[in-house]
């Protein structure tokens, strides 16, 4: 006989009963508006007309090229997850390229390989169907350097279209593609004006908008966490908004520089005009408080003009290469909380071994948020560490519409007081504990300036305090 254990009754009972929370539900097919700043608060996503936060979990940087695609999109939206990160990466072995090639094996440019495009299709289509977002990342500096460069249908050897001499691409690109010395990120007029490999780059992407601009759920990041220059992705999104014609599309640019404070960030918080919403994935490589302040800080420099603020990727696993540096599956699931409570628009956990992917626990952080989210709306709160007493550093974080809710997160044990003076009338508190994504307790609280809240658990828990 079959024994199930605690965490495969989890997920059972989660692909049975996915959760039913405001930013889960079927869309009416009569509002097709697309994923946008929401009109009311452009802090936070809209979907369809309906705020929505966003919240996910996969294996794969380039999930297109998953073998077992519709079955983890399925497991992914059996937990209130609605958001993945897909790469146009080909890569990695067994991926399918881009294009075609002729009886010799060599690659040309001018043609497509229609296999690669149909996945994409298929990843577009399911996601539609589930209420999933996804982010486009067009270029990714990994695929272009090192060993993959060796396969890689740009390098002159490997396709019939241009030469070394012709296209400036040399044979070998050895270093991390973090020092930035592969000419192929120079194409653009402003660079290096590479006509030459800039005409195949431009095909490709006028040929992945053919694809994705039918859709009303799809974001676009120009590269994945590049240390590029700044000409070469203003020419990208430029030639994105031409090529998109009438449609409206949201556009960003993820910057690989750990200090998300720093000049390189600011060249997207600058640029509302550029970019509709910002890429702060590198600040999960900040643990404990100083991700929460160097967020915060972010926050409040684009506070006269908000923009949804997500975070493609949440490092941290116990295969993690900086678990030396606490970026472990511990970090991860604080990270993500920590977003939430701060007014992250999206929050994703990045694929092994960076990053947890859809596991239990990041699958139970999704599903925990989920079912406060049946009780509250994280877009009618702010971060209000203020009304905390009594707090150490990353002991906890409160979020809060002052008055009438107050969502407290605590990563470990934890005890600190709580402003409840602006309650006219009682309360109730429940406590949740995240590791299981399930409610432990419930009870009143009368009338007062103070409440004392003690975690129940050692290993993540929420209290939420509702005005009954």
């Amino acid at each position: 006989m079959k024994v199930f254990t605690g965490d495969m009754v989890f997920f059972l009972v989660l692909l049975l009963t996915a959760c039913a929370s405001p930013s889960t539900e079927r869309m009416v097919p009569e509002a097709r508006s697309g994923i946008r700043p929401w009109a009311e608060n452009s802090a936070y996503w809209e979907y369809r007309g309906k705020p929505v936060l966003l919240l996910g979990a996969t294996d794969n940087d380039n999930l297109f090229q998953n073998a077992h695609l519709k079955s983890h999109l399925d497991s992914l939206h059996a937990v209130g997850g609605n958001y993945i990160r897909n790469t146009m990466s080909d890569r990695d072995p067994g991926d399918l390229r881009a294009f075609a090639r002729n009886e010799e094996g060599t690659y040309d440019l001018n043609a497509w390989n229609e296999a690669y495009w149909r996945q994409l299709d298929s990843l577009l289509h399911w996601t539609s169907e589930r209420d999933i977002a996804v982010q486009i990342e067009i270029w990714d500096r990994f695929d272009h350097s090192r060993d993959n460069w060796l396969t890689d249908p740009y390098h002159p050897a490997n396709n019939i279209n241009y030469t070394y001499e012709t296209s400036g691409l040399d044979s070998l690109y050895p270093k991390h593609p973090r020092a930035n010395e592969q000419p192929f990120f120079y194409t653009v007029p402003a660079l290096e004006n590479n006509r030459e490999v800039l005409a195949y780059q431009e095909a490709f992407v006028r040929k992945l908008l053919e694809h994705t601009l039918e859709h009303d759920h799809v974001l676009y990041c120009i590269d994945n966490e590049t240390k590029g220059e700044d000409e070469w992705a203003l020419y990208w999104a430029a030639f994105l908004k031409k090529e998109a014609g009438e449609k409206e599309i949201m556009i960003t640019q993820m910057w690989d520089d750990w200090d998300i404070t720093s000049a390189m960030h600011r060249r997207t918080l600058d640029r509302p005009d550029t970019y509709s919403y910002t890429d702060m994935s590198q600040n999960s490589h900040n643990t404990g408080q100083q991700n929460w302040d160097k967020a915060r800080a972010i926050f409040e420099y684009i506070e006269a003009n908000p923009r949804p603020v997500n975070s493609t990727k949440i490092y941290g696993s116990s295969t993690s290469s900086w678990v030396n540096r606490g970026i472990d599956g511990r970090h991860a699931v604080e990270t993500f909380f920590r977003n939430i409570l701060g007014g992250f628009a999206s929050s994703r956990f990045h694929r092994p071994p960076s990053g947890l992917g859809l596991s239990i626990p990041s699958m139970r952080a999704i599903a925990s948020v989920r079912k406060v989210e049946q009780k509250v709306r994280f877009w009618e709160m702010q971060p209000r560490m203020d009304l905390l007493i009594g707090r150490e550093e990353n002991e906890a974080y409160c979020a809060a519409q002052e008055g009438k809710y107050y969502l407290i997160y605590f990563p470990d044990q934890g005890e600190v007081g709580l402003d409840i003076s602006a309650l006219d009338g009682p309360a109730a508190l429940h406590w949740l504990s995240v590791s299981e994504a399930k409610w432990l307790s419930s009870n009143d609280i009368p009338d007062g300036k103070t409440v004392q809240l003690k975690s129940p658990v050692r290993n993540g828990s929420l209290a939420l305090l509702v005005r009954e």
